[in-house]
């Protein structure tokens, strides 16, 4: 068994909504992450999916500290970081890096190449002016990069090659695991597979661990080993990747597999997509008891008061489903 490098237990990242310019009153919170309890093992690569809105970059965000967890507990290898105190912060984000959605955002214009990737390597190693060049230099080839960039500044790189900077620059802290929020979806669908290629053999060369954030459930498909599925703030079904996609176990998982465009002519005018109704409910003002009852089409009475877990399905444990119909054949066949 795999080592157990990142555990979730529980979260919650609420976001308090005040009404009043003199005296502020709450007047209620947005939920955007409500109770998720995920673990990630050593070199594993664990995809997160689900809609806009239902606080996969949330998670993401609460996981380095960037939004505080209202609720339940963070481990990393074992001990506890849900609130680390200012020395333990700064030591869990140098083995916890993300990579941000956009890369122009996440790139200070003002510096160059060599300062964007000195910066984070300075953090852990005190080096002269000549090795700290070739460990730049060794870092930029590792991701594609011509060692003649190091003195540009990320305005004059394509969307591709700043994403390579950032990659570079997460792999000069030497981390453990990777966060990955979208890191393709701002870039050109011919230079995405690229990345993901990188991304990947980067994470199979270092044993990284990675969690691996996207809405395109085909990216999913080729990079993660285990996924996971994420609506209005929950887990709703995890398991290994080839298992979600040969029989998802929860309906809302089968509804986006159904969005999933099809190579083949034929298959993609023969296959039935399955429509949702409505729209998503508000993580303001979420429906008791299953989140996603109001637009499920196999949705039974007690749906609309009770949360089912996220439980073990019985004829494959390793997969897990937060359904009361995930044994049922009409929801795998």
């Amino acid at each position: 068994m795999q080592k157990i490098v990142l555990e979730m237990d529980g979260i919650r990242t609420h976001f308090p909504l005040y009404r009043g310019l003199i005296v502020r009153r709450q007047r209620g919170q947005v939920r955007a992450v409500d109770g998720v309890s995920l673990s990630l093992a050593k070199g594993e690569v664990l995809g997160l999916v689900g809609e806009s809105g239902c606080g996969k970059s949330t998670l993401a965000r609460t996981i380095i500290h960037l939004a505080p967890p209202t609720a339940g507990k963070l481990f990393l290898h074992g001990a506890d970081v849900t609130n680390p105190s200012p020395e333990n912060l700064a030591a869990v984000r140098s083995n916890v890096q993300m990579i941000f959605q956009d890369p122009y955002a996440s790139l200070d214009p003002r510096m160059t190449v060599f300062d964007i990737i000195a910066e984070a390597v300075l953090i852990k190693n005190r080096l002269s002016r000549k090795k700290l060049t070739g460990k730049v230099v060794a870092l930029m080839e590792q991701v594609g990069l011509a060692p003649e960039f190091i003195l540009k500044y990320p305005h004059e790189f394509s969307g591709g090659q700043r994403q390579r900077i950032a990659i570079a620059r997460t792999l000069a802290m030497n981390p453990e695991i990777i966060i990955a929020d979208e890191p393709v979806s701002a870039l050109d669908v011919s230079i995405q597979a690229q990345i993901i290629n990188l991304m990947a053999h980067l994470c199979r060369q270092r044993g990284l661990a990675m969690l691996f954030i996207s809405h395109d459930l085909s990216v999913v498909k080729h990079v993660s080993m285990r996924i996971a599925v994420m609506y209005l703030g929950k887990i709703m079904e995890t398991g290994p990747s080839e298992d979600i996609f040969a029989g998802p176990r929860h309906p809302y998982t089968k509804a986006l597999l159904s969005a999933m465009p099809v190579a083949d002519p034929e298959k993609e005018r023969s296959r039935k997509r399955i429509i949702l109704p409505g729209d998503p409910p508000s993580p303001i003002n979420p429906p008791p008891g299953c989140p996603f009852h109001p637009r499920c089409p196999f949705a039974q009475k007690k749906c609309a008061s009770t949360i089912p877990p996220l439980e073990p399905c019985a004829d494959k444990p390793e997969q897990s489903a937060a359904c009361v119909r995930k044994y049922d054949d009409e929801l795998t066949g």
